[in-house]
């Protein structure tokens, strides 16, 4: 059986699923974090600003912890899509990072439990999220935007409570590149995902960032799934959404960076289920000292998870979805006492409470964008999950 070692611990197989409360695996740094020292729940809202309410708790939790003996600790969790909300942090009790690849190298092959389906509903429906696409292109035509994100959420009930480790497991081996994080939350619910998109990654003056924006479904015959990509590429609708997203970034990056490297055009990023249109930013920090946070908070949310002009957007979304989006296309991660850490979106994710699951995704809507495309695209990204339960996304 394959094992992951840790710092100070070892696990066997897929076990630290279920022994460690909070998961975080990338390319970068990985890592397990067990108790909970103290909870942040001071909203992220005016975070970039160093003296912000968020990063005062920040400094003071850590500072708490270091006395009280712990080496190097670190704040772990999930801020919301709407950063008035209540953040999802917390101060873990023990923490270890571990290599890169552990997470992968202890998967197993696809555990095959099976989910029997007891009921499924999609918020809203797919004539309502049509209209909804509708009503933003008008709006667009009118001059008042740009690009938003609409997106619909699909509640699942299942026969039997779910596994999250064993879900976890499944996204490990469906997706082993990107960003895989399990974070438990307060009411006893699970949030596990496998996110393709970095908002943020800090290692001392050095910042990378991976913004997606344009999409499209891969294909299972290998010609068609190449001709996808290449459509992908040429695409006029989508590097249009795409551009959006990477202006703004650089926008709020430019004036931080002694220097910042925007590549001139995107390349493909794929996943098991998607294509997506990708840019690779990397930036040196005119000062070192920002901390991870504070370069999170001004970032989020992106055009890619809401839209432009950001406070536009964020009205329309609220005027046209039926719900709160809570931790959907918020960011999950992690931050170290120095200022450094890693933050993912938290996309391609569901929410579990025993036999009950939650999942989301969301469209870029421009004026080009038609409602029956938008509809097929929220489909192929929940695909992503609902293979994971073993479920067929093409009957749901």
């Amino acid at each position: 059986m394959a094992t992951l070692t840790t710092e100070n611990q070892t696990f066997s197989g897929f076990e630290y699923a279920e022994q460690s409360t909070f998961l975080y695996r990338s390319e970068f740094r990985s890592l397990s974090a067990d108790g909970v020292f103290e909870r942040i729940e001071t909203p992220a809202f005016g975070g970039e600003q160093e003296g912000s309410a968020l990063a005062q708790h920040i400094r003071q939790a850590l500072a708490r912890a270091k006395a009280a003996g712990q080496e190097t600790p670190v704040v772990v969790g999930a801020i919301p899509f709407d950063t008035r909300r209540p953040s999802c942090l917390y101060v873990p009790e023990n923490c270890q990072f571990v290599a890169n690849d552990s997470f992968t190298r202890a998967a197993r092959p696809m555990l095959q439990q099976p989910h029997r389906l007891a009921a499924c509903t999609s918020i809203p429906d797919e004539p309502r999220f049509k209209h909804a696409v509708a009503e933003a292109v008008s709006r667009f035509k009118q001059g008042k935007l740009d690009k938003a994100v609409l997106s619909r959420i699909l509640d699942i009930e299942l026969e039997q409570p779910v596994a999250g480790h064993q879900i976890l497991n499944n996204l490990m081996v469906q997706n082993p590149t990107g960003y895989h994080f399990s974070l438990p939350l307060a009411d006893g619910g699970v949030l596990i995902g496998a996110s393709p998109e970095l908002l943020i990654r800090k290692q001392g003056g050095e910042i990378h960032t991976n913004p997606l924006a344009g999409s499209a479904r891969r294909q299972d015959d290998p010609q068609q799934d190449r001709l996808g990509s290449e459509r992908l590429m040429r695409s006029t609708k989508d590097k249009y959404e795409h551009k959006l997203v990477i202006d703004d970034i650089r926008r709020h990056l430019a004036p931080l960076c002694a220097s910042l490297s925007v590549p001139s055009g995107p390349s493909l990023l794929s996943t098991g289920t998607m294509w997506h249109l990708s840019t690779r930013i990397r930036g040196e920090l005119l000062n070192p000292n920002l901390n991870v946070m504070q370069l999170a908070c001004l970032l989020h949310p992106t055009p890619a998870l809401c839209g432009f002009p950001t406070e536009s957007a964020r009205q329309l979304i609220a005027d046209l979805e039926p719900y709160d989006r809570g931790l959907f296309s918020g960011i999950v991660g992690w931050c170290d006492a120095n200022g450094d850490g890693e933050w993912a979106i938290v996309i391609r994710s569901g929410l579990l409470r025993g036999n009950r699951v939650r999942l989301f995704a969301g469209a870029g809507i421009v004026a080009a964008s038609t409602p029956q495309s938008e509809w097929l695209e929220t489909a192929a990204k929940l695909g992503t999950m609902l293979n994971a339960f073993g479920l067929n996304s093409g009957a749901l």
